[in-house]
């Protein structure tokens, strides 16, 4: 067998490759702080170089602290899920039920993890969350710069609605575009 027909034998199988992930809701207190440590680390590999650091470190205190995930979760409805694959945890995500529509939070994948079918994944258990509610879209904002992000989304089929900039406080906004898909 030459070069070419391996390398096309490894294509095909990696991209058959049964993915085996476990999605676990948030509801204990070790839960919701191993979401707040996935959220530093994410954050900080993912997002330097679209926001500055002093945003980074805000925006992790007010919104993916353990004291604020568990403030979101008992009195604000939203729902975190945990993505268990291949011995550990990969990522997490959040959605929020709103009238006519699921609001996507927040989706967050390890960047070993990232291009291997999980955020995906957790996208079509998303849909699912959707349909069971009877609602008709999901929606999320995104970082205008965060282009890696953007495109996955259009790849899997959001577009881009509206623009945003939102005061988050301290002097720091989120420049971000609101995308949906429907279901």
């Amino acid at each position: 067998m030459d070069c070419r027909a391996k390398a096309s034998l490894f294509i095909a199988m990696t991209s058959q490759r049964c993915l085996s992930v476990k999605i676990i809701k948030v509801k204990t207190e070790n839960l919701i702080n191993i979401v707040s440590s996935l959220a530093n680390e994410i954050w900080n590999e993912h997002y330097s170089g679209i926001v500055p650091k002093p945003q980074i470190d805000y925006m992790l205190e007010r919104f993916q602290s353990a004291s604020a995930i568990s403030k979101q979760i008992s009195s604000q409805n939203y729902l975190y899920y945990l993505l268990q694959a291949d011995g550990g945890y990969q990522g997490y995500f959040a959605i929020l039920p709103k009238t006519g529509e699921l609001f996507l939070s927040k989706i967050y994948i390890k960047v070993q993890s990232r291009k291997k079918g999980y955020g995906k994944e957790s996208v079509t258990f998303i849909k699912e969350t959707a349909k069971k509610l009877n609602l008709k879209q999901i929606t999320l904002t995104v970082n205008k710069n965060n282009l890696s992000s953007i495109e996955a989304y259009k790849k899997i089929g959001f577009i881009i609605a509206d623009s945003i900039k939102s005061d988050i406080g301290s002097g720091f906004y989120m420049d971000d575009y609101l995308m949906s898909l429907g279901v």
